[in-house]
This record gives C-alpha cells, sequence and structure tokens, in this order.
C-alpha cells in the first residue's frame, strides 16, 4: 500500500507558504516547486477535529467543503475563536488593520500583536495598513466603528478576491492608494476608544511575497478533491491558502489548500498534464476579467 500523507492545511512561516502533515512534518513550498499528489481510491474525507483535538467521531465531510469540519467540531472551534467575538476577555494586545485584496475590496480585521503580519498572509491581503493598537475589546470597538461610519466590512469572500487578483495596479503606489485613503478617514473618524493607540500610515505590500508579480493569470480553480483524482502542476505563485499551480494543457490553476485538508494523500509520479480532479473554469467578460 502507497504511504499516504494526512493534510493539515497551509501555513505562513517566514514570509513563505509551508503545507503542514499530520504528525507535525512540514513541507516547503518555494516558487517552481512541482505539486504533485493523488487521492487514494476509496478515500473519505474526515473531519479535521478542532482546537487541536482529533473529531472523536471521525466523521466524513463533504469534498467542497473549505472548513473540513462536522458540526459539532465546527461549533466547539467557533466557540473558542476570537474571531467570531466569542472571548472577550483576552489579555493580550491586539492591532487593527486594514486589508486591501484588489480595486475597490478593503476589509478591516484585527489580529494579536504577537502575531505580526501572519493573519494578513493568511488571508491573501495584497497590501494592508496597521489603524492602532490596544486591549480585544478597544480594537474590536474600532473595528465596528468603521463598519458603523465608513461602510468597511469584515470579511470578503475567496472568490471575491480570486477574481481580481489577476488585474492588480502595477505599481506599489497604485495598490497603496485605497489603503492610504481610508486610513486617513478612519483615524479622523470621532468616538475612537481612548485605549487604542492610533498608528500612522505604512503600508506594506505582499505582491512580491506571493510571487505575482510576473505570473499570468489564473485561468481557473479546483472545485473539490475526490478519491482516485491527482493534482500535478508546478507552483508559480500563493496567496492567503491558495497556490497557484501551472499545470499542462490547463494553465494556471488555483488550489485552496483548504480543500485539501481531511483527506489522506499519496506522493506519487505521475506524466506532466495528469491533473484528473474538478476544475471550474473562469469566466471571462470582453471588457474584463469576470
Amino acid at each position: 500500500m502507497a504511504q499516504v500523507w494526512r493534510c493539515a492545511g497551509l501555513r505562513w512561516v517566514g514570509g513563505g507558504p509551508v503545507l503542514e502533515w499530520g504528525g507535525g512534518r512540514r513541507s516547503a513550498l518555494p516558487w517552481g516547486k512541482r505539486v504533485v499528489f493523488a487521492v487514494p481510491e476509496g478515500g473519505v474525507r474526515r473531519c479535521v477535529g478542532a482546537r487541536g483535538h482529533a473529531c472523536p467521531r471521525g466523521v466524513a465531510v463533504p469534498g467542497r467543503s473549505t472548513g473540513a469540519r462536522c458540526e459539532e467540531c465546527a461549533r466547539l472551534d467557533r466557540a473558542h475563536s476570537v474571531a467570531a467575538d466569542t472571548i472577550a476577555d483576552d489579555p493580550r494586545p491586539y492591532r487593527v488593520y486594514l486589508a486591501w485584496f484588489g480595486p475597490g475590496l478593503v476589509k478591516v480585521g484585527i489580529t494579536a500583536l504577537e502575531r505580526g503580519p501572519a493573519r494578513l498572509l493568511e488571508q491573501g491581503a495584497v497590501c494592508f495598513g496597521w489603524l492602532g493598537t490596544g486591549p480585544l475589546m478597544a480594537a474590536r470597538r474600532t473595528e465596528e466603528l468603521l463598519r458603523a461610519a465608513l461602510r468597511v466590512p469584515d470579511r470578503i469572500a475567496y472568490a471575491e478576491k480570486r477574481a481580481v487578483r489577476s488585474a492588480l495596479p502595477g505599481t506599489e503606489a497604485e495598490r497603496a492608494a485605497e489603503v492610504r485613503e481610508l486610513h486617513a478617514r478612519a483615524v479622523a473618524l470621532p468616538g475612537w476608544p481612548e485605549s487604542l493607540r492610533r498608528e500612522a500610515c505604512d503600508v506594506t505590500d505582499h505582491v512580491r511575497a506571493f510571487g505575482l508579480a510576473e505570473v499570468p493569470g489564473a485561468l481557473g480553480e479546483v472545485v473539490e478533491l475526490v478519491p482516485g483524482g491527482a493534482v500535478n502542476g508546478e507552483l508559480v505563485a500563493a496567496a492567503g491558502p491558495d497556490l497557484h499551480l501551472a499545470v499542462a494543457g490547463l494553465g494556471v490553476t488555483v488550489l485552496d489548500t483548504r480543500l485539501m485538508t481531511g483527506w489522506e494523500l499519496a506522493p506519487v509520479a505521475l506524466p506532466s498534464g495528469t491533473f484528473t480532479v474538478p476544475v471550474r473554469q473562469f469566466r471571462r467578460e470582453q471588457d474584463g476579467l469576470f
């Protein structure tokens, strides 16, 4: 029987993408690396559990789920989530940020100060700027202030992020413009919590970190992994959980690594062009992309 590894997801370590596997193993993902694996025939995707604990029932989960958790584990995970606003007494300092994913797509969010920019890399933020630093609840109130006063969302769907990623402005100044403009409006708002220290606008650009500077636009995305299916492509870029793979016969295709979690995957030798998981081609209009 071929060796199989259970995927535990993608992490950004030291500013670069790394695949994690059950048992603590890691696979670095430098540009040019061939990402090649197969889902064994008869394979079943299992719930990944919650908060570092395995799912007690080993529940099968749908192939298209990006969470890869059963209902019980999803509830447990969310019950201990800062992002879900279920923890109010975390004593750590937090930062409020503005993240930009493409023209017209800016969101506000918070992250623990100790995490640095990791949260922004994980989300696929093309560029970002800090707004302020302070206690958790002060950061939460500032986030809500921006949503109410400036209509800045706190969530943007990954489908929207991918839709604009292939047509980004060419210079850092152009990419930073919306963040700078919104930052100025945000810090001028009345009602900021006194315990939140405002920060000067300093925009960080991730285009080179993601490898997007000179990469052709993606033409499609993997819908799900399936038993007996295979993936074979050269890594040319990555953003958030997405791997951009150059695939013979398909062009650049996006693989959301959240679709890999919960599967047992086998490293295999495959001929170029072997790519047998369902792919959705991106629609292109005459006046632009999507």
